[in-house]
């Protein structure tokens, strides 16, 4: 299907990527430079990711809906059980301080990128190669000649994060699967408030995660970017259809939230971080969008308003699901949704956009991998090597949900290790390292040193206490449990 030679890849893969607003490219060619040498292959990338703008450049409307669309995801239904371990009142507040200073690095990122390209006269950097060119520059003799490692790490965070995404996916389409399966004998056309009463389940939620495994195998055996196109409209309509039901349920009868504490305890506040910084996972989509604007000057309101609307979006969700829910605040808020058929079609079709949407998610890794996998083999052989990747790397998502079946857990955990670095570490340290011999001032220095040490600490705490967290099963498994309710 594909052969070694990666020109016609390279070309899909940028246009895919300003479909999908992921900066993924420069893991696919920084893995896949052969035998060129890297500012060859890195003239070429950029070449390549500016031709699709010039010819059908976005919208200053489509590109908010990208955006908006980049943002929202299974993290958004967890943000209920995050204010949860954050309390009522810290919960919304520290969720409003990471989005500023999420927003806040996407600026950093773009001025860097703006500023990198125009030093070296190039039309466009994306995330890995802003990374490499800073390190380039930097004073440190040791850094310069280890650029290219900051080109690495941005790709292999980028795969970390998106198998960490898929991985949740499979969770989180287990989890609702199981509830609607094992519900169907008891649901009604009554649609009264779920109270727990939790049974032991008629199936492990591990056998509903190998029963949607082949499905997905052979979902992601299509390449087509027109099918996979069609793909995400699906699951836009489907995920907005069911966000219109989840908050047409929660405004109604909310009680009155005396009894919930205004503050949590430390150490699930950091379970919230990992949570949060999970959900603002847009610091790599901001460069390749900007460059399929047809006016990328316009960029910067797009970025502000755009982000105004998740961040509100995000503190509504999360706070009003916490004070209709309360302590029954589960992993996902769709597992708190009434036991009745109109909303159990909310988690069919949150799910099935879910489901459409793992093979966007999963064509990031898989183009950063496959092309270096196939270089290694005759052509012969890349159509077996293709598909025998693609397979792999989705059953190696299943196995790490069914290893780890704690979804809000996970979803922590994932956004500890690898959204923070991208987000709150690297942008502000890349600032310096660019900035520095051109008279940076100390308040910068810093306010950056300031924001890239909170996400450090963020980073080595969420990720302790999620891993910790992990060895205690029996603490958590009724966060993500889905038995039977009456």
């Amino acid at each position: 299907m594909q052969g070694p030679n990666p020109e016609p890849r390279h070309l899909a893969t940028s246009l895919k990527m300003s479909l999908l607003g992921r900066d993924y490219s420069s893991g696919l060619n920084s893995l896949n430079d052969g035998s060129k040498s890297l500012s060859e292959n890195s003239s070429s990338t950029t070449s390549e990711n500016v031709h699709p703008a010039e010819e059908a450049g976005l919208s200053l409307l489509q590109t908010l809906i990208h955006l908006l669309k980049c943002n929202i995801g299974t993290g958004l239904l967890g943000l209920p059980l995050a204010i949860k371990n954050a309390g009522l009142l810290v919960g919304p507040i520290s969720m409003l301080a990471i989005g500023i200073l999420t927003v806040h690095c996407m600026v950093i990122l773009l001025n860097c990128a703006h500023h990198l390209s125009q030093r070296l006269q190039k039309t466009f950097v994306n995330y890995g190669e802003a990374t490499m060119y800073s390190l380039e520059s930097c004073p440190n003799t040791w850094l310069r000649t280890h650029s290219v490692w900051g080109r690495y790490t941005v790709s292999f965070l980028l795969i970390i994060t998106q198998l960490g995404f898929c991985s949740v996916y499979f969770m989180f389409m287990a989890d609702n699967l199981q509830q609607m399966v094992e519900e169907a004998h008891v649901t009604s056309n009554n649609c009264q408030p779920r109270k727990n009463l939790v049974l032991t389940p008629i199936l492990d939620i591990r056998f509903y995660m190998l029963a949607i495994l082949p499905f997905l195998v052979l979902l992601v055996f299509i390449q087509n970017l027109k099918v996979l196109s069609i793909f995400s409209t699906l699951a836009n309509i489907t995920t907005l259809g069911s966000m219109a039901l989840i908050f047409e349920y929660i405004i109604q009868g909310i009680p009155y939230p005396s009894n919930l504490p205004l503050m949590a305890n430390w150490k699930t506040f950091l379970l919230f971080f990992g949570t949060a910084i999970f959900t603002f996972e847009g610091v790599g989509m901001v460069l390749p969008l900007k460059n399929q604007m047809k006016d990328p000057q316009q960029f910067s309101f797009v970025l502000y308003l755009g982000m105004s609307l998740v961040i509100s979006l995000y503190i509504c969700l999360g706070t009003l699901g916490y004070m209709k829910f309360g302590s029954d605040t589960q992993a996902s808020i769709t597992l708190n949704l009434p036991n009745c058929w109109l909303y159990q079609s909310a988690k069919l079709m949150y799910s099935v956009g879910i489901f459409f949407t793992y093979a966007l998610q999963f064509h990031v890794p898989a183009e950063i991998i496959i092309p270096f996998a196939i270089s290694q083999v005759s052509e012969n052989w890349a159509l077996f090597v293709d598909l025998s990747v693609r397979t792999a790397l989705v059953c190696l998502t299943c196995v790490s949900a069914i290893l780890i079946p704690h979804l809000d857990l996970v979803i922590s955990l994932v956004g500890s290790v690898s959204s923070s670095v991208l987000a709150l570490i690297i942008p502000p340290l890349l600032e310096i390292i660019t900035f520095y011999s051109e008279d940076m001032s100390c308040v910068t220095i810093a306010k950056d040193i300031m924001i890239s040490i909170l996400g450090l600490l963020g980073c080595i705490f969420g990720t302790y206490q999620a891993l910790y967290d992990l060895t205690q099963p029996i603490n958590h498994s009724v966060a993500n449990s889905t038995g039977v309710y009456a």
